[in-house]
């Protein structure tokens, strides 16, 4: 069987982040889509972050308790459960690099889990990765790029 896969439709791995799901655009959450889920998958969790902040790795948007089997999460569609950003915000919040750091990549993680998290609306991101340890079916990842001139 295939690997897990994440791809968009908005950009392709490795590629540059439309400026519509920046802050400086819309800041809407780019489509999202999926495909060769493990069968005893019960649930996705997704995590954005930054490594390349100046701060350190910064985290844009967490998610979990993502269904599975549409295979997709649409364009600005807030998945069931979200957790805090690094903004303080419970939601997704898109690339937006102080001017003159240069390019930052913006990973955006998929997990297929064995399980459904019980965790509460706003977790952090550490609270997601320690509840999904053990969990894990397989994961993937898509990078986008984004630098503000």
């Amino acid at each position: 069987m295939p690997d897990l896969e994440l791809t968009s439709t908005a950009f392709d791995d490795g590629s540059e982040i439309p400026r519509k799901y920046t802050c400086d655009g819309d800041d809407a959450s780019p489509p999202l889509a999926w495909s060769s889920v493990p069968e005893a998958t019960r649930s996705l969790a997704l995590i954005v972050h930054d490594p390349d902040a100046p701060s350190g790795d910064f985290t844009h948007w967490v998610a979990w308790n993502i269904d599975p089997e549409p295979g997709a999460l649409g364009e600005d569609v807030p998945p069931t459960a979200q957790g805090s950003n690094d903004f303080g915000e419970t939601r997704y919040q898109g690339p937006c690099p102080p001017s003159g750091t240069g390019p930052h990549r913006y990973v955006h993680e998929l997990f297929a889990l064995d399980t459904e998290l019980d965790l509460e609306e706003g977790s952090s991101r550490d609270q997601v990765e320690n509840a999904i340890d053990g969990h894990v079916l397989a994961g993937t990842e898509l990078i986008g790029i984004y630098e503000r001139r």
